[in-house]
């Protein structure tokens, strides 16, 4: 098969690029030819306000580019992972006007939300899922703190739905939950059109030991992941038990304050994917108390590759990732308190935490392996294809 795929970079790396990497990867090593068009945030420093707000819109330089890769290498199936800002969802119309089927991964909740979270003020808010026009979001300013960038992008979502971009010129979503399937069947998205198929780890690291002993968290240091919540629970803690912190982000001074003052506070940086695995297999399990609808969750699928079991909020994708008391514990999202009972909970059977590595070692091998997830993506394909096809006839 022949696939390309299409994907914008944030100015900061994530989760988003490494999924992108890892399919791509995935299919080239079976064989498949894959063909790749990037487009990448650096380059809107080149560019005029006006021209950027008009790309969020529709870009012309992605229609004509896209059309002229299609009409050279006739791609089955054009796969789009992140297309905000520059490459917009002007890539469905060059693809499918050229014969393609089209996929769109729905790594975040940019379709229903200015700032993709679902999250305004560090509180879950779902005012603009369903609305005709996302107009909460340029009242609040919920993209980058601005009405004029908010109201770019909610111009970009009133003009793709009052088109039927979404129903008719994309023939398969991913969804990476049925959590997250549900959010955006309630956003507007035809369910018929959304398969479930979650993240995957691509390079198996092996099950770790778990006998260091300590508790770590990887990730963005963000308020979404609920950074404040983890270091007040530490605060809270009664038992000792090293916490170490993996990340960069906005918030890393409070994490390097809370490790000055806090002796079981360790932070490590950013730092290579070899020794987040390494750090990952010898904890006694990972830490996610995330105050947001995480979409998926990849720190929990690589833990359970380690067989680290996973405490995670009870919330969004890790609600349905982690269950409770078989491959982790699930504590109440952006409570401290109910955070550090659940680590001491987790600290006081060590016996049940043995079990459960296995347990998060079975889950992985199950569901979130290479072969499992290749089978699963050329499955959509296939059935975009189809979907494709019947469009045409």
């Amino acid at each position: 098969m022949k696939v390309l795929v299409c994907h914008n970079f944030y100015q900061r790396p994530g989760g988003e690029d490494r999924v992108f990497a890892d399919e791509t990867a995935l299919l080239r090593e079976r064989g498949h030819h894959v063909i790749s068009y990037e487009r990448t945030n650096a380059d809107l420093e080149h560019l005029s306000s006006i021209a950027a707000l008009r790309d969020t819109l529709w870009s012309p330089r992605t229609s004509s580019e896209i059309e002229a890769i299609v009409q050279s290498e006739r791609p089955d199936v054009v796969h789009c992972h992140n297309t905000f800002p520059l490459i917009s969802p002007s890539v469905y119309y060059a693809a499918r006007r050229e014969g393609a089927a089209v996929v769109q991964t729905l790594h975040n909740y940019r379709l229903l939300c200015a700032n993709a979270q679902l999250l305004r003020s560090e509180t879950i808010c779902e005012k603009c899922v369903g609305k005709p026009v996302g107009w909460p979001g340029v009242v609040h300013r919920c993209y980058r703190e601005s009405a004029l960038a908010s109201a770019a992008v909610v111009a970009s979502q009133t003009f793709h739905r009052a088109m039927g971009t979404w129903n008719s010129r994309v023939d398969r979503f991913i969804a990476l939950t049925e959590f997250s399937k549900e959010k955006f069947v309630a956003g507007g998205l035809p369910s018929e059109q959304i398969v479930v198929k979650p993240n995957f780890v691509n390079k198996d690291p092996g099950i770790g030991s778990g006998e260091g002993g300590y508790a770590v968290f990887v990730g963005r240091l963000s308020p979404e992941k609920g950074i404040d919540v983890l270091l007040h629970a530490w605060s809270k803690l009664s038992l000792e038990c090293e916490l170490r912190i993996l990340g960069d982000g906005p918030l890393v001074d409070r994490v390097r304050e809370a490790a000055a003052t806090d002796k079981r506070i360790t932070y490590l940086g950013q730092q290579s994917a070899e020794e987040v695995n390494a750090q990952v297999g010898e904890a006694a399990f990972l830490v996610m108390p995330s105050i947001w609808y995480e979409p998926f969750g990849l720190s929990i699928v690589e833990a359970f590759a380690r067989g680290t079991p996973v405490i995670a909020s009870r919330l969004g994708a890790a609600a349905e990732l982690v269950r409770d008391g078989t491959n982790g514990f699930l504590c109440l999202p952006g409570r401290a308190d109910d955070l550090a009972a659940t680590i001491i909970k987790a600290l006081q059977q060590p016996g049940r935490l043995k079990d459960m590595r296995k347990a998060a070692r079975d889950e992985y091998e199950e569901r979130y392996n290479a072969q499992a997830n290749y089978e699963q993506l050329l499955a959509v394909y296939r059935s975009a294809i189809e979907q494709s096809r019947s469009d045409k006839a």
